[in-house]
């Protein structure tokens, strides 16, 4: 089906706003994704992957996601990571990471997660919120490492909270 509109009717779009648009009508006050970036954490690996602010990282692509985790018995655990990037008078650091767990399992095309539970952390990492529960030490480690190598004067900006809750 096309999507027209009739003449004199605007389509309603979602508005991306940032910090450099001086849009003040309708859908002022919509978040500014500009400051954060998704992380991908599978085998023990931490990588940047752009892809996944629209579930199309390189683990997600072709899988086929279901909200019952019973329909991927053989998966692999994988964790998408908010990190949020703030800025401060004194310059930039990590200001909000969150974690949402997710399970793939490549060969089958399967994979199960909760995409409330991803939009609802995203939203909490854009709120400098800290939320890392069911991350285990290694994927911790690996996500510490990703960080401080990423950019090193961020990671000595970032809170202690943050840097307490990636060494637990």
């Amino acid at each position: 089906m096309d999507n027209v509109q009739p003449e004199g009717k605007k389509q309603i779009a979602l508005n991306i706003v940032n910090a450099k648009s001086k849009h003040k009508g309708f859908g002022a006050g919509s978040i500014d994704l500009n400051n954060v970036s998704p992380v991908i954490i599978d085998g023990g690996e931490a990588v940047i992957d752009i892809g996944a602010m629209h579930a199309k990282s390189k683990v997600e692509k072709g899988i086929r996601f279901s909200m019952n985790r019973d329909d991927v018995p053989d998966g692999r655990q994988v964790w998408v990571v908010w990190v949020a990037v703030d800025r401060t008078p004194e310059g930039q650091l990590y200001g909000g990471i969150t974690a949402c767990e997710m399970w793939i399992d490549a060969e089958a095309r399967r994979g199960w997660k909760i995409l409330a539970d991803h939009v609802n952390k995203l939203d909490a990492a854009l709120k400098r919120k800290i939320i890392l529960e069911g991350l285990g030490s290694a994927e911790k480690a690996a996500l510490k490492s990703l960080l401080m190598s990423h950019n090193a004067d961020w990671w000595a900006a970032s809170s202690d909270e943050l840097k307490e809750a990636l060494s637990e």
